[in-house]
């Protein structure tokens, strides 16, 4: 009875421990996921350029999860594995201290084989991940395009530098795997079974002869003795999945000290809705995308923004936007510099309609209200019906509550109204258009021509043009070349 006690107390204390650890790393996690999320929420445009989205998933998902093992078992498992054999062990001391010695004489050598695979294990484990985040990348790379290249047959050659950074990764954990394997296939000869038998049964045999201890003595030495590789194996995988949680933590607090855009001390509130560029400079990395760009869009009127590709006509309206901040120069709005609104200040001032419509996996209803939250669904479809796009959605299964991406898929042209609709209800004085009918099929383009002009009308509006069509009756045509103002001229010629 006081042995079956003591057993069920020890289970009862098991699963309150466990309970408390798994607590601890559900909210761990949670904490972090949101922290990363309201990190990266406020980081420049240009870092997630240069990061890429496997690296941004791997540590959300894959980091945060990793470092489960080593919050939620790794201290009742190691507690658990080291107090029961520790106790045995004394047990057996005063047993005898030759059958303890005997018990544990292969320990060392088994500690000592594998030491040998621990050397390096921290390079090789961050090489380890470096890789698998490459291997991630370049996988999401290639399905987010797997459309064009399948259109174009270039499915092949699109999925090359996939399967290059694989075999890499292969080739990589081959060479650092294979050793390792040998060297730990030793290390556990030295404490399997036929050893432990062979040492403590060969040994207390001897010591049975020998009249120092009894038979009995020997048995239950030899019997403790197999209940070590238990602890030792229990160990040891606590310590491999520590190294490999220091990697994880690593990259998670790298996340979580992402350069953010700095907010306003003592943020100010625009006084109209000029907005001006003042000599503003700007690189991604070394490549310099303007230079020394000045321009004033007046209240009321439209601008065009033409140039080739790569002249850096995106990257100004995103600036205007506060997607970052220019290396030089200012942007205010209302005589106010950008980064010396509030962020809620700046997106009720500003909003934008780019050539991806960006919608979420989300109810139609959702992606209107995106920036309106507490919109009701009057607001919402007076929104959709100045977009053209009321009719489209009512015919929808769910109407307004049709997921998008999940119960139906709606076109290019379709989407882009969506986004049409997001614009108007936000209703914000200032408008940056990026090429909205780029996308569209020419069915949509008229009908998203007539929704942009009904969103812009008496709006400070910018228009990122590709196309001659997209500037008529534009108040001021502006030519970037290079990342340079290369002509400007207003409708009075100027």
């Amino acid at each position: 009875m006081l042995l079956l006690a003591a057993y069920g107390a020890r289970l009862g204390l098991y699963f309150v421990a466990l309970l408390l650890t798994h607590v601890a790393d559900l909210k761990m996690r949670d904490g972090l996921r949101r922290s990363i999320v309201e990190r990266l929420s406020r980081a420049p445009l240009a870092w997630f350029s240069d990061k890429g989205s496997g690296a941004v998933r791997k540590a959300v998902q894959d980091d945060a999860s990793m470092v489960h093992t080593v919050i939620a078992h790794g201290p009742v498992d190691k507690t658990n594995a080291l107090v029961s054999p520790l106790a045995l062990l004394v047990y057996v001391f005063t047993l005898d201290w030759r059958l303890g010695l005997l018990s544990i004489c292969t320990v060392p050598m088994y500690g000592l084989t594998y030491s040998l695979t621990l050397r390096g294990m921290t390079e090789k484990t961050a090489e380890m991940d470096e890789k698998l985040e490459r291997v991630s990348s370049t996988m999401v790379e290639f399905i987010a395009g797997i459309a064009v290249v399948k259109a174009f047959g270039r499915v092949g050659h699109a999925h090359a530098n996939y399967i290059e950074q694989a075999e890499k990764f292969g080739k990589f954990y081959r060479a650092w795997a294979m050793p390792l394997v040998t060297t730990a296939a030793l290390s556990q000869m030295w404490i399997s079974i036929p050893v432990l038998l062979f040492v403590n049964l060969g040994g207390g045999a001897l010591l049975i002869d020998a009249g120092v201890v009894d038979v009995p003595q020997a048995l239950a030495a030899t019997l403790i003795a197999l209940v070590l590789p238990g602890t030792i194996m229990t160990v040891t995988t606590i310590v491999w999945s520590y190294q490999r949680a220091g990697g994880a933590a690593v990259r998670l607090c790298e996340m979580l000290d992402v350069p953010v855009l700095p907010s306003a001390e003592n943020p100010r509130k625009p006084d109209g809705i000029r907005v001006r560029v003042d000599d503003v400079e700007y690189s991604y990395g070394q490549t310099k995308a303007l230079k020394g760009v000045s321009l004033t869009l007046e209240p009321g009127t439209v601008t065009a923004l033409l140039g080739p590709s790569g002249s850096g006509k995106s990257t100004l309206a995103t600036l205007i936007a506060r997607f970052d901040d220019p290396d030089s120069g200012s942007i205010s709005i209302g005589g106010v510099d950008l980064r010396e609104m509030s962020q809620e200040t700046l997106f009720s001032t500003v909003s934008f309609v780019l050539q991806d419509a960006q919608l979420l996996k989300a109810s139609v209803r959702d992606n209107i209200a995106l920036g309106k939250p507490d919109a009701s669904i009057e607001e919402v479809r007076e929104a959709a019906r100045v977009a053209r796009i009321d009719d489209v959605v009512m015919a929808l299964p769910g109407g307004y509550d049709t997921v998008i991406g999940g119960d139906m898929a709606l076109s290019g042209g379709q989407e882009q109204r969506i986004a049409i609709a997001r614009a108007v209800l936000l209703d914000t004085p200032v408008l940056i258009l990026d090429e909205a009918t780029a996308m569209a099929d020419p069915e949509s383009e008229a009908e998203i021509q007539q929704a942009l002009t009904a969103l812009a009308r008496g709006k400070t509006v910018l228009v990122i043009a590709h196309r001659p069509g997209s500037i008529r009756g534009a108040d001021q045509i502006v030519v970037l070349e290079g990342g340079r103002v290369r002509a400007a001229e207003g409708k009075e010629g100027k």
